[in-house]
């Protein structure tokens, strides 16, 4: 699997892509402020796929209560391999890379968000944002988020949620939050994909050659290895330049003060 910086900044990067792109009456950030969260909670998002596994960056930013939901989540999942595996599905002993890779799990848990939301909100918003910008803080953050500990991660996203669910819209184009948390999921699985080990996107319903849980993936001469030089050396750099520069342009006036600044003065 791609590491968690890379998975979070590609979920950074495609919540400020879609953000723009969102009908009003889904809750499309009106503001350079909502687009950031909008952003940063598919960033977070394109953590959650891991929790199926106690290793993973999700699994230790809360500490031992995400560690003890990584193993639920994982014996969750294994079981639900179980059940529905082909007859060329081969036998597991985990969870990691099933249900929650899947194509399933992203829609049914965005969908889950923006019903909780519209159904109860506020308090709903504040627990999304709390969790998701909490990973977002854990994966963005790096070492520094490791070295700093699970407590530290956690107030400060306490305090950002604090910030921002004032002005964040509730009943009204709750299926924002949604869209932004199947994004990111759907953003991990793609980023998944271009590693070796592949991911069971359409699993367990489309079925090949007699597996339901078969992965995607690229060829091998195509693939990379997660944590290896091309993950940090071309892809982590590139992603964090298209964020940076899809941030600027996300700040009213920022597109048009860089168009001024480099025409040529008549």
């Amino acid at each position: 699997m791609v590491m968690g910086p890379t998975h979070a900044m590609s979920g950074a990067l495609a919540g400020l892509a879609v953000a723009g792109l969102l009908p009003a009456e889904w809750g499309a950030p009106a503001s350079p402020a909502e687009t950031f969260t909008f952003a940063a909670v598919c960033a977070g998002a394109a953590l959650l796929p891991d929790l199926d596994t106690p290793q993973s960056t999700v699994s230790r930013s809360f500490g031992p209560l995400s560690r003890l939901l990584a193993r639920l989540v994982d014996a969750i999942s294994l079981g639900y391999y179980t059940l529905t595996k082909g007859k060329r599905d081969g036998k597991r002993r985990g969870g990691h890379r099933t249900l929650t890779h899947t194509l399933l799990f992203a829609v049914a848990l965005g969908a889950g968000v923006a019903y909780a939301v519209s159904t109860l909100g506020k308090p709903a918003i504040v627990t999304t944002l709390f969790l998701a910008l909490g990973l977002a803080l854990r994966g963005l953050g790096g070492d520094l988020a490791k070295e700093k500990g699970w407590i530290l991660v956690s107030l400060l996203a306490a305090a950002l949620a604090a910030l921002t669910w004032q002005w964040y819209p509730t009943q009204e184009g709750s299926a924002a939050l949604g869209i932004a948390v199947t994004l990111g999921c759907i953003v991990h699985g793609l980023g998944d994909a271009i590693t070796k080990e592949g991911v069971p996107l359409f699993a367990p319903f489309v079925q090949w050659n007699r597996e339901r849980w078969w992965e995607i993936k690229l060829p091998e001469f195509l693939s990379i290895r997660a944590g290896g030089a091309v993950e940090k050396a071309l892809l982590g750099p590139a992603l964090t330049l298209g964020v940076g520069v899809l941030a600027i342009m996300a700040v009213d006036g920022a597109p048009q003060a860089i168009y001024d600044a480099f025409t040529p003065v008549r």
